[in-house]
């Protein structure tokens, strides 16, 4: 699915659940189109010299929002620039009207069992924890990953674009990708 928009932009934001691809094929269609590529978390963790799990640890989830928000304001104007956001990112309205404003959004959908298995196995991720810090096992992280997905759905789908990367390989997403945004970038 893609949105009809009026004017042309040149930055793309990679929104959708943890586990959705966006690390992985953002450098490759950054490379594909000749852009560069920030992953928003990454730039996160190199300016608080910290992980996010810590962050989470040590200040909560409001207050990693808020310093997600002004990280996200000081690169939100790089032109010809892909973005990829955390899966939370866009939960807020005022966050999601200011990707609007700036940007095409490309949600990489994937649905909770393909997330699961690319989940399971990861330990540094805040949101696939309990309340006391402890990994969840495998019921309470599927319930987890299908509650956050369904809260988050209205938001993810605000996008411009949305691109099914469940059973598909990296290159033809790609591929799929470079085709959908050829008039819709600068």
């Amino acid at each position: 699915m893609v949105r009809e928009r009026k004017e042309k932009k040149s930055t793309i934001f990679l929104i959708g659940f943890m586990g959705s691809g966006k690390s992985t094929l953002g450098p490759i269609l950054a490379n594909t189109i000749g852009y560069q590529f920030i992953d928003l978390d990454v730039r996160i963790e190199q300016e608080q010299r910290r992980k996010i799990s810590e962050i989470f640890a040590q200040q909560g989830e409001k207050a990693f929002r808020e310093i997600e928000q002004t990280m996200l304001s000081a690169v939100i104007k790089e032109p010809k620039t892909i973005i990829s956001l955390g899966g939370g990112t866009i939960t807020s309205s005022t966050v999601l009207e200011m990707l609007k404003k700036h940007g095409i959004l490309i949600y990489l959908k994937s649905d909770p069992e393909h997330i699961y298995q690319r989940l399971r196995t990861k330990s540094d991720r805040p949101m696939l924890r309990d309340e006391n810090g402890s990994l969840l096992d495998e019921e309470e992280l599927k319930k987890k990953i299908s509650v956050l997905l369904e809260s988050r759905k209205h938001f993810y789908e605000e996008a411009d674009m949305i691109i099914h990367t469940d059973g598909q390989r990296i290159g033809v997403t790609v591929d799929e990708l470079v085709k959908k945004l050829s008039h819709l970038i600068d």
